[in-house]
């Protein structure tokens, strides 16, 4: 019986996508959930399985063609048996670079993970899989990389990039030179997605930025007295600063809709809900997951969705669901080392908050100069909708929640 392998349904937001990787070719066998291809879009890379075992027929559609929503991507005769090539003895560099490649495309894993064992030079074979239906996932490599010591593949082996990740432009600079060496590559499809997305928020907005600036010492304060007891407590979660940024942000909110709203056509959108994007960066640049009724969750619920996200990131396993909507987002800066920034909005949301680094400056207090760590934080916010008056209070209610923490929890 012939199946069709056919691409995702696509959701509104995206219109097309593209195959980046084939992990099988005609002929191949193939078990049931075992990873076919990958198609990347603008938001995120999906992962295309087998609905059962047999054997790829014929694909087709090739790497780097396009793709819309449901296509036929390949036909696989469910139940065959395939055969598989006779290995080379002759123990070539090139021959153990492509047996692990195959024994690496026969355990289901994500792209992070093929990465890593590329990296490591190791084979998934003897290395525990503990996924659901024995996917090897990322913690399983990194706990075998623990217990014995890696082997990298000989120096002269042709290296081979991972899948769907952009590889890294090398320009073999190996000293000083005179040629005036440049290297031309493809922008990736997400790159170009964020870079239409904030050339369209900059054009389509009249976007302006507010600054201000928070002591940092309570909330630090906090922070240190109950940091163990809070991951004690609930399961290891780490106490950040933006599981407060966000408690702040959805307070603030409340009392000012007009940066919880987003403008459609001739009308003015007001939420009645606070979904807080929250920014995080990957290699390629940076997603917006969101965090769904932000209000209703805890300062733990938070920071565990937040590192929930980030892991799911470096993975590639965030979902569109993930990233999609948002009324506000909140960016930090400050872990790369940020001071001073001004975010850009994420249409068509109309406000954003920048975080940026904590610096130890000299400020007044009480008529004495003293030392206290500072972080400036900057407000973009759409012209069209956000008076200057809203923007500056909103932030000023910012500042004055961290800056007294009690207050988020008293909700005053």
């Amino acid at each position: 019986m012939t199946v069709e392998i056919k691409a995702p349904a696509f959701p509104e937001s995206v219109a097309d996508g593209v195959v980046s990787a084939w992990h099988k070719g005609p002929g191949d066998s193939v078990a049931r959930d075992e990873l076919l291809v990958e198609i990347e879009t603008d938001k995120v890379v999906m992962e295309v399985v087998a609905p059962e075992p047999g054997v790829i027929e014929a694909i087709m559609v090739a790497e780097g063609e396009t793709i819309t929503s449901e296509a036929v991507l390949a036909t696989l005769s469910a139940g065959a048996a395939g055969t598989q090539a006779p290995a080379d003895e002759s123990g070539s560099a090139g021959a153990a670079m492509d047996t692990a490649r195959k024994s690496a495309e026969s355990i289901p894993m994500g792209p992070a993970v093929r990465a890593l064992l590329d990296e490591h030079g190791l084979s998934p074979e003897g290395i525990e899989a503990t996924g659901k239906g024995g996917r090897l996932l990322k913690e399983d490599v990194l706990s075998h990389l623990k217990q014995v010591p890696t082997q990298r593949f000989p120096e002269s082996a042709e290296p081979v990039a991972p899948a769907g990740k952009p590889a890294a432009v090398d320009l073999d600079l190996d000293g000083p030179t005179s040629e005036r060496i440049e290297k031309r590559v493809p922008m990736t499809r997400m790159r170009a997605r964020i870079a239409e997305r904030l050339l369209g928020a900059t054009q389509q907005t009249a976007m302006l930025t507010t600054f201000n600036e928070v002591n940092m010492a309570p909330l630090m304060k906090l922070r240190r007295q109950y940091r163990d007891e809070f991951e004690s407590v609930h399961n290891g979660t780490r106490l950040g600063f933006m599981g407060f940024f966000v408690k702040a942000a959805c307070e603030a909110l409340k009392r000012f809709p007009e940066v919880n709203a987003s403008i459609d056509g001739n009308d003015v959108v007001y939420h009645g809900y606070q979904d807080i994007g929250v920014a995080v960066s990957v290699d390629e640049g940076l997603v917006v997951p969101v965090l769904r009724d932000a209000d209703f969750m805890s300062i733990a619920d938070v920071e565990a969705a937040i590192a929930s996200f980030g892991s799911k990131a470096r993975d590639k396993k965030l979902t569109i669901e993930e990233m999609t909507g948002g009324t506000f987002t909140v960016s930090n800066g400050g872990v790369f080392g940020s001071l001073l920034s001004t975010p850009i909005l994420n249409p068509p949301q109309t406000g954003i908050l920048g975080m940026h680094t904590i610096q130890e400056r000299p400020i007044a207090m009480d008529g004495e100069v003293v030392i206290q760590p500072m972080m400036y934080l900057a407000l973009s916010y759409d012209h069209r909708l956000v008076d200057g008056k809203t923007a500056v209070q909103f932030l000023v209610t910012i500042k004055g929640l961290i800056e007294d923490p009690a207050r988020i929890l008293l909700q005053i």
